[in-house]
């Protein structure tokens, strides 16, 4: 059988040295970016850094004439923007393909089947695919070369999806006998078919991107041109819990990657999960642990990585849900100082021109709203000049749940009456202390050796989720225990998977469960009870319940969080594990706030200062602002901004051609079409003249004293807006 490859120690440093010396590998000085499918248009022009043209035929949702692929890249470039490409790798606009106009063959037995004989479309004749040699061929010269020729550097292949329900197609069938060497087994008759297929999936994806991306490099050196090659993923929380097996954290281990695009957005964070018993939507949590999970699968590496937001997303709903849930997931991202390169749209011919309900109780739909579509262009220009940050959230540090890829390969099927609802033995452990404002991390089990676990105290794990596919990942948590470190081993050892053929159990070793080879490096017995264990100068207290138990029950983990904060301020000596209702972050001139429901206290938070308010279209300047449980805040904080030189401090449009001399300060502000702009300018003292292209616009009452900032206001244009202040 072969042996699905994972990191080696050798080739991840090998990897983490190169891609150190690529963090900036979009070289071009790209912070911001978005996808679209479409040519330039005013109403769509954000002012990104750059723009992922979407697909070689565009977009499978597209319903426009199409123009063609040079034509819209041209199109933005004429525009001011950097361009690169971006198209899916399990599904796109692939009809030739299929239908045989590539090569005279048909290929639609090359798709992704569930049991029933469906195929799993993404749209019309778009379906998700299994990815053969022969379609990788396609790709690679259907639409790698094409994209390169036309000059594109950057390529984004998003989205290596093959779902759990799948592996029934006669395509998937011919890739299980040529990997495994023996005749497909249908997945849902055991837990072990369930382990090999879903294994085999993230196999083939993993070598799908590779191939893809070793073609495009070595073809751009052939045309002089550096590629670099990006793989724009949903979260492991995410894939996992949607039941998608995705290749995540082993693409680390491709030197031909540079880099992600974290896809976390409300339709990925507002997916409902158990907590007190509940099962609801609690999109900030969800989007703050889908990021986290990003953050640590790729921080080891030192590669670019871009976070997501999207302002609306795919599921219809109406504009004041997607605001509310917006605010949510975009305060999530920040609330991660070490990231400070974002996408920051997906595509904005959706967000600016589609109809949508105007509530939830209306069946009247409309275009964005002015004051959405000025609060959104006000919140994505900051990410233009969001800075990289020292900064801790407030809270009790070193809390880390233990993650592994392995957590997709047992969601579907399901057996011997073994459930996990909603990815509750993941929340159960997270949730507890997300919920009492510990800003918990997450740490991947395939970085255990490069530091994933530096920052902790407390390490929390299951194995009731998720299996390590790699013996090697207990001499690194044993190590760790010996060194001081406390694990807190939250399993009954009793699902399905436990006894799934694989290294535990295989050459030499007969352990019943992984947890046992484990237990066994660190003198404690197998199967030991619950207890506590002393290792070294760590310890290890083995608790006997899944830890959906905490989850799924009214007040099920009050235990539990007196277990681990009794061992944080003891064994750990962490200092007092802190409750609050609360997480809040200083990082440059931004403040973020965000307070959390089902807490401690129902208390609002009051945050001071000179603040202007980006979650106000209208951009106020308070003294101080309550922000109440289950919402966020976002702010520039005035004080600690140099007084010195006028700028912008928030805006709706984003300026250029900057002039500052003793007396006056004017510069170009640019937006889209069909949206206003407003301005916070921070100035020397209150102005005597300001005018919008030659235009006398000054009102004394635009000027705060407090912040000395004035406000100004106008319609957005994509040609651009002089604005000239002088006093």
């Amino acid at each position: 059988m072969k042996r699905l490859y994972f990191l080696s120690i050798a080739l991840l440093s090998l990897v983490a040295c190169e891609a150190q010396s690529q963090q900036k590998s979009v070289g071009d000085g790209v912070k911001t970016t978005f996808q679209t499918s479409r040519a330039w248009r005013e109403t769509i022009d954000n002012r990104a850094d750059a723009v992922m043209v979407y697909g070689v035929g565009g977009n499978p949702s597209d319903r426009s004439r199409r123009v063609s692929f040079e034509e819209r890249v041209k199109s933005w470039r004429d525009r001011g923007y950097t361009t690169h490409f971006m198209t899916g790798i399990a599904w796109g606009e692939y009809q030739d393909y299929f239908t045989g106009e590539w090569d005279g063959k048909w290929h639609l037995d090359e798709g992704q089947v569930q049991q029933n004989g469906d195929t799993i479309w993404h749209g019309h004749m778009v379906p998700y695919i299994v990815p053969s040699d022969n379609y990788l061929k396609y790709i690679k010269e259907r639409h790698v070369k094409r994209v390169i020729d036309a000059g594109i550097d950057a390529i984004f292949m998003e989205e290596p999806e093959f779902w759990a329900r799948a592996g029934y197609s006669e395509s998937f069938k011919r890739e299980w006998k040529n990997y495994y060497g023996f005749d497909w087994r249908p997945q849902h008759e055991s837990p072990e078919n369930t382990w090999l297929a879903n294994k085999l999936k993230y196999e083939l994806y993993y070598k799908a991107l590779k191939e893809v991306f070793t073609y495009a490099k070595e073809y751009g050196k052939q045309k002089g041109m550096d590629v670099k090659c990006y793989v724009p993923t949903h979260s492991l929380v995410n894939y996992s819990q949607w039941s998608i097996v995705s290749p995540e954290a082993s693409l680390a281990s491709l030197d031909c990657v540079d880099g992600y695009i974290a896809q976390v957005w409300t339709g990925t964070s507002r997916e409902p999960n158990y907590y007190n018993g509940k099962d609801k939507e609690r999109v900030f949590e969800t989007a703050y642990l889908e990021y986290g999970s990003m953050e640590s699968m790729t921080a080891p590496t030192g590669r670019k990585m871009f976070f997501l937001t999207d302002p609306i997303e795919d599921r219809a709903k109406d504009w004041d849900d997607y605001k509310r849930n917006y605010q949510a997931t975009f305060t999530a991202q920040l609330l991660y100082p070490n990231i400070a390169d974002f996408e920051i749209m997906p595509w904005p011919e959706r967000i600016y021109e589609g109809l949508y309900r105007v509530s939830a109780n209306s069946r009247e739909r409309s275009h964005i709203p002015r004051h959405y579509s000025t609060q959104m262009q006000v919140m994505v220009n900051s990410l233009n000049k969001m800075p990289l940050s020292d900064n801790k959230v407030s809270g009790s540090e070193g809390i880390t749940v233990l993650m592994a890829n392995s957590l997709m390969f047992q969601r579907l099927p399901t057996h011997d009456g073994y459930e996990d609802p909603q990815l509750s033995n993941f929340y159960g452990l997270a949730l507890p202390f997300l919920k009492r404002g510990v800003p918990v991390k997450t740490a991947h089990i395939e970085n255990l050796a490069y530091g994933a676990l530096d920052n902790t105290e407390v390490l929390l794990m299951s194995y009731s989720n998720l299996k390590p596919l790699d013996p090697v990942a207990h001499d690194h948590l044993a190590e760790w225990v010996k060194g001081g470190g406390v694990l807190v081993y939250s399993c009954r050892d009793t699902d399905p998977f436990q006894s799934v053929m694989e290294w535990w159990n295989q050459n030499g070793n007969s352990y019943a469960a992984p947890a046992d080879h484990l237990f066994s490096k660190m003198g404690i017995e197998a199967g030991a009870p619950a207890g506590e264990y002393k290792y070294g100068a760590g310890v290890v207290r083995i608790i006997r319940q899944d830890p959906k138990e905490y989850v799924l029950k009214p007040n099920g983990e009050k235990e539990f969080v007196e277990i681990v904060k009794s061992l944080y301020e003891g064994a750990a000596k962490a200092g007092k594990l802190q409750f609050k209702n609360t997480l809040l972050l200083e990082r440059g001139m931004y403040d973020l706030v965000a307070v959390l429901n089902e807490s401690v206290s129902d208390e609002p938070h009051t945050i001071k200062g000179t603040l202007i308010d980006l979650f106000d279209p209208e951009l106020p300047v308070y003294s101080q602002k309550e922000i109440k449980p289950g919402e966020q805040g976002y702010f520039v904080n005035v004080d600690r901004v140099k007084r010195g030189q006028p700028q912008v401090l928030a805006s709706a449009s984003r300026e250029s051609d900057e002039v500052v001399t003793s007396n006056s300060y004017s510069y170009i502000a640019k937006g889209p079409i069909r949206t206003s702009s407003v301005s916070r300018v921070l100035l020397k003292r209150c102005p005597k003249s300001v005018k919008l292209n030659g235009e006398e616009v000054f009102t004394a009452s635009e000027w705060d004293k407090a912040s000395r900032t004035y406000r100004v206001k106008f319609e957005n244009n994509p040609d651009g807006v002089k604005v000239e202040f002088e006093w």
